[in-house]
């Protein structure tokens, strides 16, 4: 999610119609930090490619949308939002597209769903940092992708955050398990997106 990612949209036309319709509910009740329309695209790009989708932090279900939107038919898309009304709003975007499925809860929630082809870790930070984050091993099949969104553009290395450095982003970018590179999707916007190795040891980290 990105704080004014809503207004974003503002002066967009040609949008999938369910990106459109996320769009409007998360305009009329006013909730501002959607997915930007970069990052939608990136994930519209990705899901192509993906027969299980999970995503954290649903929000009203912008980046969502842009995941259904660019699936294939038969693809699996779970995502969990900790704000029991967003939940509802998100799960009612999404009514008719049984292949969807919103669930509220804390982000760990999506571990029940898994493992995936492609995971985005969204809501503000939830699963991207802290004592556990999220365990691609668990999560990712082999091959499989996380997307770690809503950062800003690295200027420094290593990359730095509130004059010190980005232990977060490090987290990923350092991953024994991963391969993780940095797309600038916008000038002052990036992502990191992670493939998860073929040949890599489990992990040990309990959740």
């Amino acid at each position: 999610m990105s704080v004014e990612g809503t207004a974003a949209y503002a002066d967009l036309v040609g949008l999938p119609p369910l990106v459109r319709r996320a769009v409007q509910v998360a305009r009329r009740v006013g909730f501002g930090p959607s997915c930007r329309p970069e990052q939608g695209r990136l994930l519209y790009a990705l899901a192509a490619g993906a027969e299980a989708v999970g995503e954290t932090g649903t929000g009203c279900g912008v980046g969502l949308a842009w995941l259904a939107s660019g699936a294939r038919p038969g693809t699996r898309l779970v995502s969990v939002e900790l704000d029991a009304d967003r939940a509802a709003l998100a799960a009612q975007v999404f009514c008719g597209h049984p292949q969807v499925s919103v669930i509220q809860g804390d982000w760990r929630e999506i571990y029940r769903d898994g493992p995936y082809d492609l995971l985005v870790l969204d809501g503000g930070g939830q699963g991207k940092r802290g004592e556990q984050p999220a365990d691609p091993h668990r999560l990712l099949r082999p091959g499989g992708i996380v997307v770690i969104d809503d950062l800003a553009p690295a200027r420094h290395w290593p990359p730095r955050f509130d004059g010190a450095v980005d232990q977060a982003r490090m987290h990923w970018l350092d991953h024994p398990g991963l391969d993780t590179a940095e797309l600038r999707l916008a000038p002052d916007l990036a992502a990191l997106v992670a493939t998860r190795r073929f040949a890599d040891a489990p992990s040990s980290v309990d959740h």
